[in-house]
Parts: structure tokens; C-alpha cells; sequence
């Protein structure tokens, strides 16, 4: 990865974290109980830069919140691109980071299994006995 297309992209993620938590004051963004910007991916020539945010709230919250983000884009690119002394203020398109989701959903799987593991009498971190007809290592 280029050194300073890697350095831009975490630019824009911390100016754009404090700018949506200062400058927006579109409603549908203030309702959202938190925004976080995750990571900013730029394209090769840093004209478009996909923004990847978590929306805590419910469904309807994360969905409105995300037009709102939408519709502040044009705002953000000007006062984004000036404290990172870029010539080009980079297009942005905010997207859900889905990662955080796909984590808590893991989470509650190990926890699932520890609590099964548990009920069965067995220790999370003991080995799981050996299939019946597995003579074991060799």
C-alpha cells in the first residue's frame, strides 16, 4: 500500500470522526446514539474515499443516520480536505461497517459454546475428548 495514500485514510478518519461529531446538525444524525468512523478506504487516485462508519441504535436509527451522513457529505469534503492540506477534497460515500456486528455475533457463539461446554460437565479450556473410535495420537 502506498505510504501516502495509508497516511491520508487515517486522516480522514480521525478529521471526520470530529467533524461528524461537531459540525453535523442534521437530526437524523444527532438521534444515532453513537457514530463511530471505523476505516477510510481511497481509491488509487484519492478522488473517492468509501467511509465505513458503526451506527449504534436500532435498524430504522443506523439507516436514517446514514442518509443523514449521505447528505452531509458534500458539507464534510471542503473542511476535510483543508485540515489535511489535500488539493482535491476526495468524494466521500459512507457505508455500515459491518465488522463490529460480525464480532459481537462471534462473541455470542463462543459464549453459547462455553456455557454448553459447561452444562455438559466439561471445561472451556480443557480438550474436547476424542470421537468415540479415534485411538487418539499414534
Amino acid at each position: 500500500m502506498n505510504q501516502r495514500k495509508q497516511r491520508v485514510e487515517h486522516g480522514l478518519r480521525d478529521v471526520l470522526t470530529a467533524l461528524v461529531a461537531q459540525e453535523v446538525r442534521d437530526p437524523r444524525v444527532r438521534a444515532a446514539t453513537l457514530i463511530t468512523v471505523t476505516r477510510v478506504e481511497l481509491n488509487v487516485d484519492l478522488s473517492i474515499a468509501t467511509v465505513y462508519v458503526s451506527i449504534i441504535g436500532d435498524a430504522d436509527t443506523a439507516d436514517a443516520a446514514l442518509a443523514g451522513l449521505a447528505k452531509a457529505a458534500g458539507y464534510l469534503r471542503g473542511p476535510a480536505a483543508r485540515k489535511l492540506n489535500l488539493s482535491r477534497a476526495p468524494e466521500l460515500r459512507f457505508r455500515t461497517d459491518a465488522s463490529l456486528e460480525m464480532t459481537e455475533k462471534l462473541t455470542d457463539i463462543l459464549r453459547d459454546d462455553e456455557e454448553r461446554a459447561r452444562a455438559a460437565g466439561r471445561e472451556s479450556d480443557a480438550p474436547a475428548p476424542p470421537p468415540p473410535g479415534d485411538k487418539g495420537p499414534a
